[in-house]
């Protein structure tokens, strides 16, 4: 079938997430863990929306993460997601479906959520061969001595390690999942294309273009990341609340709940650790601090959770092509004791930033008896957080 002139340079996109990505041995599925504040899905989807031609794109999940799913995407300009099956096939298949008003000859490209690196470039190019062959994979050459179990060492010139994206003119990888022996399985969708008698074209790939499936692979998204953001910067904050003596508590501190006798006295929730923390971030990046984004004149901000001002400000960030890399707070008071709740802040502070928990450390003085906060009148925090950023 000729290609449709209109559909040419267009594509629709299904991102397979619905794996639980046991042999990275996380609690959570790989595909929602952070690298750099930002999910792996983000960073998977935030290449191809960034792509010329894209028509839309569904995202396939196991609906029991359906939470992790909206809370990763909320930003994002998605549909609903798309419910997995049991098999990698079901959930293609399910995926495919959605797309009733695609035209025959229009591409879908079929892509691992896991496969954070791949570039635009290995996007279009699979998409230009999809188009003048009906179905096309990135591929890579062979480089390792391979060996199969009967001691056998197969010929690595005559091998290729496929790759996603996989690209397929919508009329063909349909019809191919609808004929597929069902008893067979297929751990990629040009293997299933290839059993109802259409070639794959190969397009050259990238090592990077690599899929995050055990922890050392985690280790390597982590180096990868972090290598563009070289220039490296610190700022400091201090902040100090009273006690309200006029309320009860629970106080509010490092974006949790303890329990005290008063709240503290401020404008917002008066979490003197979230307050610090958005401060050390503005210093920084250069950017004011805290009261010059979020004045405590401005009404719209009473009672507010400090949280939004912590979140805002990591947006901020990310406009500034920066990241955080690691934040030390201190909270100085006599009481409550921080000890017991500070591991929880730690997560709390990292569930906000969207940061490596180990890049977060929480921990608690006193001043001897000495000035307000020896006496017991209100709470103190100081932080230093550090930043790279891209040159």
């Amino acid at each position: 079938m000729p290609v449709n002139q209109e559909t040419q340079l267009s594509f629709h996109v299904l991102i397979a997430a619905a794996g639980r990505g046991t042999r990275l041995g996380e609690t959570t599925p790989k595909q929602y863990i952070s690298l750099n504040e930002k999910t792996i899905l983000e960073h998977t989807l935030e290449k191809f929306f960034e792509c010329d031609g894209l028509k839309s794109i569904r995202v396939i999940i196991d609906p029991q993460d359906a939470d992790l799913y909206h809370a990763a995407t909320s930003d994002l300009d998605l549909k609903d997601f798309v419910a997995g099956g049991r098999t990698r096939k079901e959930s293609i298949f399910n995926g495919l479906n959605v797309f009733s008003d695609v035209k025959d000859d229009e591409i879908i490209v079929i892509h691992d959520a896991a496969r954070p690196f791949v570039t635009q470039q290995e996007i279009l190019d699979a998409v230009s061969a999809a188009h003048q062959y009906k179905a096309a994979s990135l591929a890579t050459p062979v480089s390792d001595t391979l060996i199969d179990n009967n001691n056998n060492y197969p010929d690595r010139a005559t091998l290729k390690a496929l790759q996603t994206p996989q690209a397929f003119q919508y009329k063909e990888i349909l019809e191919a999942h609808k004929k597929a022996d069902m008893n067979t399985s297929y751990t990629d969708d040009t293997s299933l294309v290839a059993a109802s008698g259409i070639p794959i074209h190969y397009v050259e790939g990238s090592r990077q273009n690599f899929k995050i499936t055990t922890r050392e692979d985690l280790i390597m998204a982590k180096k990868i990341m972090m290598a563009d953001y070289t220039d490296i910067r610190t700022g400091q904050g201090f902040d100090v609340h009273a006690f309200d003596t006029n309320t009860q508590g629970p106080l509010r501190i490092g974006g949790i709940d303890i329990p005290h006798d008063h709240k503290l006295k401020g404008h917002s929730d008066a979490d003197v650790a979230l307050h610090t923390i958005t401060d050390a971030i503005l210093g920084a990046i250069g950017k004011g601090d805290i009261g010059t984004h979020f004045p405590p004149s401005d009404n719209a901000y009473k009672n507010m959770d400090s949280a939004i001002f912590l979140e805002k400000t990591m947006a901020i960030l990310s406009a500034e092509n920066a990241i955080l890399k690691n934040i030390d707070l201190t909270i100085i008071c006599e009481a409550p004791k921080i000890g017991p709740y500070a591991e929880k802040m730690k997560q709390r502070i990292a569930e906000i930033t969207k940061c490596d928990p180990s890049h977060i450390n929480v921990k608690a003085t006193t001043t001897e008896k000495l000035g307000f906060t020896g006496r017991g009148e209100g709470i103190a925090a100081q932080a230093i957080a550090t930043i790279g950023k891209k040159p």
